[in-house]
């Protein structure tokens, strides 16, 4: 199936719900009700600033679910069963609960799935977990879709440890139940934050190599060899900027614009913000290689540069851009375009919402532009 359509029908003749983050509702606030009880803001403009996600009454949401003018239904998986004692101990002694208290909707919310609903239901996944934990195996049997961020190449894999007990065995994977689940599942992008488009910074001249800041000794183990390449690097006339206080978003950017490169390599999961960030600010992403199936990828060589995690992949990669800037610049551009086109906060959930019409029958079948 193709990931482009004609576009959308007329969405303000549309009505969504959402559960969980305000995904949906932050792009199209009047048509989603969103069922939350944690205040989500983070934009500096009006609109966002509005965004503020209702606790409503779980009668509200029952009859909302029961409403024939519903186009879809959107929900956010958690990671806990709301009866999980480690729901109760996540939320407790998390620095949030001090000011938006239990997310009693968020949690219990999807409960409410398990029962009729007048519209199809699409989740949305956008954990680091490669995995679906097993208190949500009952939204991939209810979801007509089941978009998930980090999906292993073998969407077999998904069901690790949680829908069985390895690896899924050839048995498994003949079950007809479990091959349906398969069918469901798609990939989909963080992409940039929401934040992301009022921070922009102005175009910058390039005024070193590599740009890096993120989290290294907590993370993922390649960052720690990755980033003794890059410093060795430096002895080879190779320019850094790697801070190593956290920036604010727009400085960040500023930063990143000003580089030829910015290093995106795997943190707690493959796809991040920064492989995003780094295009939209002019930059070139550098990026360890995938691990999952990714939608609208940023390609090698086109959008992005990757290299092998193995000792030398790096640097390798590094110096073989860097001998060619006038390709960097080629590639900058491309790559910030195709942000632009498929990975921003509204085009991903046009995305998410067509490929879920359109799985409903709603609207047209896709076709390539």
């Amino acid at each position: 199936m193709s990931q482009d359509s004609e576009p959308l029908p007329d969405l303000t003749r549309l009505t969504f719900i959402e559960i969980g983050l305000p995904v949906v509702k932050r792009i199209y606030p009047r048509q989603t009700l969103c069922f939350s009880s944690r205040l989500h803001t983070g934009g500096s403009d009006e609109t966002s600033r509005a965004l503020v996600a209702s606790f409503e009454p779980f009668g509200g949401l029952r009859a909302a679910l029961r409403r024939p003018d519903i186009a879809a239904v959107i929900c956010h998986p958690t990671m806990f069963a709301p009866w999980d004692w480690r729901w109760f101990a996540r939320s407790l002694f998390n620095r949030r609960f001090f000011r938006h208290g239990l997310p009693i909707a968020s949690s219990w919310g999807p409960q409410f799935l398990r029962g009729q609903t007048a519209a199809p239901i699409a989740v949305v996944d956008l954990e680091d977990l490669p995995v679906i934990n097993r208190c949500n195996l009952f939204l991939l049997d209810r979801s007509l879709v089941y978009f998930k961020r980090e999906l292993p190449t073998d969407h077999w894999r998904v069901f690790l440890k949680t829908g069985h007990h390895g690896v899924p065995t050839p048995r498994y994977r003949r079950v007809r139940r479990n091959r349906a689940r398969i069918d469901k599942l798609l990939p989909i992008s963080l992409g940039l934050p929401h934040e992301a488009l009022a921070n922009l910074p102005k175009p910058q001249e390039k005024s070193v190599d590599i740009f890096f800041a993120g989290r290294v000794d907590d993370s993922a183990s390649l960052r720690r060899r990755g980033l003794e390449e890059l410093r060795a690097l430096k002895d080879r006339g190779v320019t850094l900027d790697i801070p190593e206080a956290t920036l604010p978003m727009a400085e960040f950017y500023r930063r990143a614009a000003a580089a030829w490169l910015v290093w995106s390599p795997e943190g707690f999961g493959w796809d991040c913000f920064r492989h995003y960030e780094a295009a939209i600010c002019g930059s070139v992403p550098l990026i360890s290689n995938p691990v999952i199936e990714r939608y609208r990828p940023l390609r090698d060589g086109e959008h992005a540069i990757y290299y092998d995690v193995e000792p030398g992949g790096l640097t390798q990669a590094v110096l073989a851009a860097l001998a060619d800037r006038p390709r960097l610049a080629m590639i900058a551009l491309a790559a910030k375009a195709h942000v632009e086109a498929h990975h921003t906060p509204g085009a991903i959930v046009d995305y998410l919402l067509r490929t879920t019409l359109h799985r409903a029958g709603l609207i047209a079948a896709h076709r390539d532009r």
